[in-house]
């Protein structure tokens, strides 16, 4: 089932955010009051949507309640920040990121409710669509064009069985190369040991084929 998505500020972080989310297969309301930004942006997404988002009234009509995840990535105004992360979290939306130039106004954001907070010189937009859109994804890094490296849980259906009875190169196109349980981590894999709750994955796959395990 796909997630509905509101990503709020149409900047260089938001668009890519909103346009990769929209190409991995999510609802993706894009929100600016940039009309420019809005229109670029219109073909890429599910809907896009011109508005102020420094009028409580504008942000209460944008529906949010609706979504699954809503990103606040306005990043230089805190007021407006302030505002949609507060609008939102009052209307029940689940989980709230919100993007902070700096870790002043992180903590801010963070006080009034926001779950996670990005900082943009750490995080990509890209990397960001990746770990939203999977319940297992912990750690998305990019490789090169074609490859890139995965730290994940493992899926509820795989607990209890081992690497070999999974075939996960052959069902999902990826290849472990190292296992981390008890927080160790180990590059020596026991493809006969089951994997626990609290096994973590280090896998390198092709990024065509992260649709088989988002």
């Amino acid at each position: 089932m796909s997630k509905s998505i509101a990503v709020i500020g149409l900047g260089r972080f938001g668009k890519k955010l909103a346009t990769t989310l929209y190409d991995m297969g999510s609802d993706v309301m894009a929100v600016d009051k940039d009309a420019e930004l809005v229109q670029n942006v219109s073909g890429n997404v599910t809907y896009a949507i011109e508005a102020d988002v420094s009028n409580p009234d504008v942000v209460k009509g944008l529906g949010l309640k609706e979504m699954d995840v809503v990103v606040v990535a306005i990043g230089q105004d805190l007021a407006s920040s302030i505002m949609a992360v507060m609008i939102a979290k009052e209307q029940g939306v689940p989980y709230v990121l919100a993007k902070a130039k700096d870790e002043r106004m992180g903590s801010i954001l963070t006080k009034i409710g926001a779950d996670k907070i990005i900082y943009p010189e750490e995080e990509s937009g890209q990397r960001t669509a990746r770990i939203l859109l999977s319940d297992n994804f912990l750690e998305f890094f990019e490789i090169d064009d074609n490859l890139c490296l995965l730290e994940i849980k493992p899926k509820p259906e795989w607990i209890g069985k081992n690497l070999i009875e999974l075939k996960l190169r052959d069902k999902y196109r990826i290849n472990v190369v190292a296992v981390k349980d008890h927080s160790e981590m180990r590059s020596f894999i026991d493809p006969a040991r089951p994997l626990e709750e609290d096994t973590e994955l280090l896998v390198i796959l092709e990024k065509k084929d992260l649709k088989y395990i988002k």
